[in-house]
């Protein structure tokens, strides 16, 4: 089956009100009865509705329109286009407010545990600030005394897929530039 044009029945009244194609061409293209486009040339059907304009809107060419009107034989088809989907742009990542205040314990998780992380691996992973980073690190943040390290995945700040991801780019570089990468720690139950 063809494809239909966007918003068929307005793209019907504009095909019927600004070109000589016959009704069964413009049913064809619209994905209607033939009848039923003749009902909205005789103004039974489609009362108030705007033209759709499908040669402004690239979904057919005016030589095709020309060419189906020379021919009544010849049917129109709707051109196919790129994929319309836009992508979101990089940019920092939205932490719900509920979750913004266990940043600083996954930071000083992901500083003791892979310090082979470089910074603006950290803020990508975690949607964070390098400002943040290094007063974590320095315990200088306004909340040193009840920063505790966890689990980044655990308090769902980044999936595990993505920090297995970082951490592989990480030993990666260190390898290619020739340091020796840290051996995992081994993460153990902590009293305090």
């Amino acid at each position: 089956m063809n494809a239909l044009p966007l918003m068929p029945k307005a793209t019907a009244v504009w095909l019927i009100e600004k070109t000589a194609l016959t009704f069964t061409q413009i049913a064809e293209f619209c994905g209607m009865h033939p009848l039923e486009v003749q009902a909205i040339a005789d103004g039974e059907v489609a009362q108030g509705i705007v033209g759709y304009d499908p040669v402004a809107n690239h979904q057919v060419r005016p030589e095709d329109i020309a060419r189906c009107e020379a021919n009544p034989d010849l049917r129109l088809k709707v051109l196919s286009t790129p994929n319309p989907i836009h992508r979101r742009a990089k940019g920092a990542r939205y932490t719900p407010v509920a979750k913004r205040n266990d940043r600083p314990d996954a930071i000083a998780f992901i500083l003791r545990n892979f310090p082979q992380l470089s910074e603006p691996q950290i803020v990508k992973l975690l949607g964070t600030t390098k400002d943040t980073i290094a007063k974590v690190r320095d315990r200088q943040h306004w909340n040193s005394a009840n920063i505790k390290p966890r689990d980044p995945v655990i308090l769902g700040l980044c999936s595990q897929t993505d920090l297995n991801a970082m951490v592989q780019a990480a030993n990666d570089r260190l390898t290619r530039e020739g340091q020796a990468v840290p051996m995992p720690l081994e993460i153990s139950e902590e009293t305090n």
